[in-house]
């Protein structure tokens, strides 16, 4: 007799638990090797999860909605239809409970990662297999329809129960695309869409993240990113750390955005761009610390701290920004934050900055401190450029646009002078030669 558990997946280096989303196979049903058996919610995203086993699903242990720590067992898989009942009874006599508890084992998740010029709705094809929501391919089955033979209306091509519906022809209503419109729904072309006048002069107040509506008094239990949040803050508390504040003269820069701002540059996109090209001056300011010492890394990938619209936030990663153009790099930056608002990131699409920047800038914030990221040893807080009177250098009085940026630093391997001197040669770069971020 063979009966295998599927394990909770550790599917980061800081995740903890996981939360079943859903199963994509019911009890009883066919299972094959690398196939996907359950969507789970880690820290960060929703990963597919495959089955490292052929057989049949014989029994759920964790149902959807609920949680369970990495390397718990959460199904069996029989390798017979006739062991099925032999795998319920193994449930039911609580042997998961009663057995040691088994290493973890690897599990591979399938990839919902798109090239970076790929489209929302491009190719549902991934290495040969298809990317599908569970609702879907369990929908496919119910109507007896051909996955192969569908194009995905999805973010990046993923194949939705829309698109099986109405292969199947079982659509009662049109149907509604939740994915950000690129045109008009109207078929003729049009200009672009003019903003309708507002009411009131008052101006429109920044974006802000969406706020779960709760009555007095309701306990909201967190979210399961929320909660990686929580561990991350709770582990950086232990680093001691300082600050260092510097205001840097932004004309330059804001000169440049204006040119290139056409061709989709991003302002964030310049900024990691000055970051990393200074950290390559200033390499211990890109290192951490390690029980064994400093580790410097070789690359320069920059995070940038992005609020979930659910609560939470995550940092995408702009790898090796220092080599990258400012129009690649652009690209990069809003492909990984559209897939970071699907909660579609990879792994190393998120944990592997070397060096963090928070922005708050477009919130008008005047100033503020950031929390240090854990394994990293520096994160910069950007706050709003404004319009100054200051002096200039002719002995003068002007007008410019000043912005301030405090950095955070672990004390154990950083100190004042170098940070304030990485600080320096950023405010050089950005004041006399921002041009040079084009090339």
């Amino acid at each position: 007799m063979s009966i295998n558990e599927v394990f909770m997946p550790a599917l980061s280096s800081t995740m903890t638990e996981g939360k079943i989303v859903s199963w994509v196979k019911s009890p009883g049903d066919k299972v094959e090797k690398g196939e996907t058996v359950v969507v789970v919610e880690s820290d960060k995203a929703d990963m597919d999860v495959e089955s490292f086993y052929e057989g049949f699903l014989a029994h759920i242990i964790v149902p959807a909605g609920e949680t369970a720590p990495v390397g718990a067992a959460i199904a069996y898989v029989a390798e017979t239809e006739a062991e099925i009942e032999a795998a319920i009874a193994k449930a039911g006599s609580g042997f998961a409970a009663a057995s040691e508890t088994p290493a973890p084992e690897p599990v591979a998740v399938a990839s919902l990662e798109a090239p970076a010029t790929a489209s929302q709705n491009g190719s549902n094809h991934k290495e040969g297999r298809l990317v599908v929501s569970p609702r879907a391919r369990k929908l496919a089955k119910e109507y007896r329809v051909d996955l192969n033979n569908l194009t995905g209306s999805g973010p990046y091509g993923r194949i939705v129960a829309e698109d099986v519906e109405a292969a199947a022809g079982k659509t009662s209503k049109p149907k509604i695309s939740i994915s950000i419109p690129t045109s008009t729904p109207v078929p003729a072309p049009a200009p672009a869409p003019v903003p309708a006048p507002v009411p009131t002069p008052a101006p429109a107040p920044a974006p802000t993240p969406a706020v779960t509506s709760a009555v007095s008094g309701e306990v909201v239990p967190l979210t399961t990113l929320q909660n990686a949040v929580v561990r991350n803050m709770a582990a950086s508390l232990a680093v001691p750390t300082f600050h260092v504040g510097y205001t840097i003269t932004v004309d330059e820069l804001n000169k440049l955005y204006k040119q290139i701002k056409s061709k989709g540059v991003t302002m964030t996109a310049l900024l990691a761009k000055a970051v990393a090209v200074t950290l390559q001056k200033h390499p211990l300011l890109n290192a951490s610390y390690s029980a064994q010492g400093i580790v410097y890394h070789g690359d320069i990938n920059i995070a940038v701290a992005v609020a979930m619209d659910d609560g939470g936030l995550i940092t995408p990663v702009l790898q090796k920004a220092d080599q990258i153009d400012i129009y690649s790099l652009s690209r990069n930056w809003k492909y990984l934050v559209d897939k970071a608002r699907a909660k579609q990131l990879q792994p190393e699409e998120y944990s592997t900055g070397t060096f963090t920047l928070s922005n708050l800038g477009m919130f008008g914030v005047d100033t503020f401190d950031a929390i240090l990221p854990p394994g990293q040893g520096s994160i910069l807080a950007i706050a709003a450029s404004r319009p100054e009177v200051v002096a200039t250098n002719d002995g003068l009085f002007g007008v410019r646009q000043q912005m301030k940026v405090n950095i955070t630093c672990d004390h154990r391997i950083i100190y004042g002078a170098h940070a304030a001197a990485f600080l320096k040669d950023l405010a050089t770069l950005i004041e006399t030669n921002a041009q040079s971020l084009t090339m």
